[in-house]
This record gives structure tokens, sequence and C-alpha cells, in this order.
């Protein structure tokens, strides 16, 4: 069985679903209906996703899995975002996360403690 596919792909003009029918007991609907929310994602974006949600939309459960930076990762889940008809947010107030990022990178590699980095993360919070 194939995906649903979203655009014409003789014109790239918008495809309408006009019949469904069961396979178990060949009852047909037919009329127009509408494609749900995520059918206008790529296979590559809707898998993005299932990763998204199986590594429970942590980024960097997302880096080991998909082998990928953060802010790769990121560019791609506002891609989506954006293909599904919203807009990111903007910055939010306080760190950044790529500053959140640097803060526990130094914490890693041993240029700042422990106590530093918390102090530092919980100080970008306010």
């Amino acid at each position: 069985m194939q995906t649903l596919p979203n655009k014409c792909p003789i014109c790239n003009g918008e495809i309408v679903v006009t019949r469904l029918q069961c396979q178990d007991c060949d009852s047909t609907i037919e009329g127009r209906f509408i494609h749900g929310t995520f059918e206008s994602l790529t296979p590559e974006q809707l898998g993005f996703v299932e990763t998204f949600i199986r590594c429970e939309g942590k980024i960097s459960r997302m880096e080991d899995e998909i082998g990928l930076s953060y802010p790769t990762i990121r560019n791609r889940l506002h891609e989506i975002i954006r293909a599904l008809g919203y807009e990111p947010g903007g910055e939010e107030p306080g760190m950044s996360d790529d500053e959140r990022r640097q803060i526990l990178d130094d914490l890693e590699q041993g240029k700042i403690t422990y106590e530093d980095a918390m102090a530092m993360l919980k100080e970008g919070e306010e």
C-alpha cells in the first residue's frame, strides 16, 4: 500500500481525495475529503517527527539517534513547523540554547566545575 500523495505528479496541483474503500467489506464512501495535518510533510519529515516523538522531544537524544548536530536538528524542526503552517517562536527570554550547550560542553571538558555550571544555568533562567 502506498502513502497518499499531496501534490499532483503532473502539474503539482493539490490532490483531492474523492473516494474511500474498505478492504474488508468493500464498502465505498465518495465525497471530497481534506488531508490531515501531517500529510503536507515529506516522508523524510515524517520520519524526523517519528524519531522526535520516540526520543520524547529531547534533542540530545535525537543527536545520538540520527547523528546530526543540535543546530541541524533544530533547523529541521523549524522547517517542519513551517511546513505545518506555523512560524517557530522567537528567541525566548533568558539564555539561548547555544549558551546552555556551551556551559554543558565546558563542564564536560572540565573547564568549569559542576557548581559553576549550575550557577550559570540558574542565572540564565532569570
